[in-house]
């Protein structure tokens, strides 16, 4: 059986899982584990094994990898989509994780436009002739 303390700390890394992109630091992790900030801090690195600031700042630059392979943004419109505030703390922090900077992260896969997926059904309409040929488009409608 889960202990309580163990489910409240569920509950804050979930939460810090679904809003990683929102002004969220360790107090309001701490807030929703209802429990006082150090003890949150040492339950949650004793439970998984990372500080709570550490995972947070992970699952935003796992999101911000995941942008960088993905979209056409620009590097800052990444950043800041992520729940960081400072480029210059995020290129640091990206390179530290990742071994490059974002910039070069992201040349090192084919651009997003290669990868984009087009519906067969959006295909098919611009694929349609532009003019139309047929007769009986052309004639008054029929009596």
């Amino acid at each position: 059986m889960v202990s309580s303390v163990s489910r409240e700390l569920l509950r804050a890394r979930d939460f810090a899982d679904s809003r990683y992109a929102e002004p969220l630091g360790v107090d309001d992790m701490a807030r929703a584990a209802n429990l006082s900030r150090a003890h949150f801090s040492e339950q949650f690195k004793r439970t998984f094994g990372v500080s709570p600031h550490a995972y947070l700042l992970t699952r935003r630059l796992e999101r911000a990898a995941s942008m960088l392979r993905n979209t056409d943004y620009t590097v800052a419109y990444i950043c800041v989509s992520v729940g960081l505030t400072s480029v210059g703390s995020f290129t640091t922090s990206f390179k530290r994780a990742y071994g490059m900077t974002p910039t070069a992260y992201r040349r090192s896969f084919p651009p997003a436009a290669n990868r984009a997926m087009v519906p067969a059904c959006v295909t098919r309409v611009y694929g349609r002739p532009q003019h139309r040929t047929f007769r009986e488009d052309t004639g008054p409608p029929p009596a």
